[in-house]
């Protein structure tokens, strides 16, 4: 008797992600997903009909599982400067425990042949920008944050500098700990944000 469906999509997105990292996007057919789960490809064809919907369906699962993962870290009462710091720190590691992720956010498949998975993905990002901008707004407001920012710059430029190091993170093969890069890119962050030393004043204005 086979798997629930809910199952078997589960079992098939993993098997997707963990064949990007492995071997990167173009090396994965339907044929090398069946081949991973241990399924016959047509099966694959009654969850999903089409590859691109197997990657559309691995997006909206990692997009689910780092929204969750970024609001567990947004808790509690700390002050936004520190509440971003941590969002940052649960972001990288979210993103180490899943390498397909850079895999195909930066894959020719996702960036020129199918607007599509495009689209999904730049819903994601509005989506993960606007949670920053909130934050961004807030701490400015509290004088935590310089007040002449524009909330939504630079909550663009902080999406910027994380891409840039999961890029940096991808392209030399999963080469050093991108967890232990939270540290360097938060001191950055402090200078550029304007976040206040430790001791000083609350008005950062």
């Amino acid at each position: 008797m086979g798997k629930p469906h809910e199952e078997r999509k589960a079992e098939i997105i993993r098997s997707t992600l963990e064949l990007a990292a492995e071997q990167g996007v173009r090396k994965v057919t339907t044929q090398a997903i069946a081949d991973r789960v241990g399924i016959a490809q047509p099966t694959v064809f009654r969850h999903f009909k089409s590859r691109d919907a197997i990657f559309a369906a691995a997006i909206d699962w990692l997009a689910g599982e780092l929204f969750r993962t970024i609001e567990r870290s947004l808790g509690g009462d700390a002050p936004p400067d520190e509440r971003l710091r941590r969002l940052l720190e649960a972001q990288l590691g979210f993103v180490a425990r899943h390498k397909g992720l850079p895999r195909l956010l930066f894959s020719d498949r996702l960036h020129l042949e199918s607007p599509a998975l495009k689209q999904t993905v730049q819903r994601v990002m509005e989506r993960y920008t606007g949670r920053v901008a909130r934050l961004i707004r807030e701490g400015a407001g509290a004088g935590r944050f310089r007040r002449d920012l524009d909330p939504e710059d630079a909550a663009r430029y902080v999406a910027a500098l994380v891409q840039g190091l999961v890029m940096r993170w991808s392209v030399f093969d999963f080469g050093f700990r991108l967890e232990d890069e939270a540290g360097k890119l938060w001191r950055f962050l402090e200078g550029a944000l304007g976040v206040p030393a430790a001791g000083a004043g609350e008005d950062a204005g």
